[in-house]
Formats: structure tokens, sequence, C-alpha cells
């Protein structure tokens, strides 16, 4: 919504930033648990960071 203001650019960055976050973090989330059997809460905080930082890289690039 927010990027709306911003024109249709700004809403595409968003939209892109919103969808790329939770695939990044799934796609940690699985390997972690192929690789450690499971997960554990130092997992949990890798998946926000990386969720984090995959959204403000997205919104940095554009």
């Amino acid at each position: 919504g927010a990027g709306a203001l911003l024109g249709g650019y700004g809403a595409l960055r968003y939209a892109l930033a919103a969808v790329a976050a939770p695939v990044a973090a799934g796609l940690l989330l699985r390997h972690c648990v192929r690789r450690f059997g499971g997960v554990t809460g130092d997992v949990f905080g890798a998946l926000a960071e990386t969720a984090a930082t995959v959204a403000l890289v997205c919104l940095a690039l554009g």
C-alpha cells in the first residue's frame, strides 16, 4: 500500500521486497532442516535476520 504513493515503480519495489523476503527465509529454513534435522532458536533468529536483510536490499536497490 505504501508503495502506491510513490507510483507504479514504488509499488513494484515494495511488492518484490514483500515476496522475496519470505522466499529467502523459506529457502534458508529448508536448508537448515535438511542440514540440522530440525530448527532451534538460533535458526529462527537467522530466518528473521535473513528476511529483513533481503527486504531492505530489495528496497535499497530500487
